[in-house]
């Protein structure tokens, strides 16, 4: 193999690492921009205190509209640091939310944290943020 096919084609355990690092890099956006406005909604008393039930529509549709915009993001960013196939990176971190999220909803339904609607919704949100997020991608490429 020449030294220009090496660099387009890395060894398979330096492409599965640079995989796994895309989509890890995307969960972690995710988790800190989520969890940092959900303290800073906290703190700003517009959220009531962490452990208690949040129970007002209006404050799950807000949740639910910054986890979507975040999850574009951290779509995008999986996306965007893929070493190849941003798609297929895209859709296995939706996958991968996608469980998460279930398994979420299940235990917060179980506990009464709020209306079921919730974690539900936020559960299949993660398929069509992670098509947006890879699809803002795709078009950056393109441009």
């Amino acid at each position: 193999m020449s030294a220009h096919a090496a660099t387009l084609y890395p060894p398979a355990s330096r492409r599965l690492g640079r995989s796994i690092a895309a989509v890890g890099l995307g969960f972690v956006a995710v988790f800190v921009l989520s969890l940092g406005t959900d303290q800073v909604l906290h703190i700003l008393n517009v959220y009531p205190p962490w452990g208690e039930p949040m129970n007002d529509p209006g404050l799950n549709a807000l949740a639910l509209a910054y986890r979507c915009v975040y999850g574009v993001i951290g779509s995008y960013l999986m996306a965007r640091f893929a070493p190849s196939a941003p798609m297929r990176h895209v859709w296995i971190g939706a996958a991968i939310g996608f469980v998460l999220s279930a398994a979420g909803a299940v235990a917060a339904i179980q506990m009464n944290l709020g209306p079921a609607w919730y974690p539900i919704a936020l559960a299949f949100s993660a398929w069509p943020t992670a098509w947006i997020g890879g699809n803002l991608h795709h078009r950056k490429e393109v441009e």
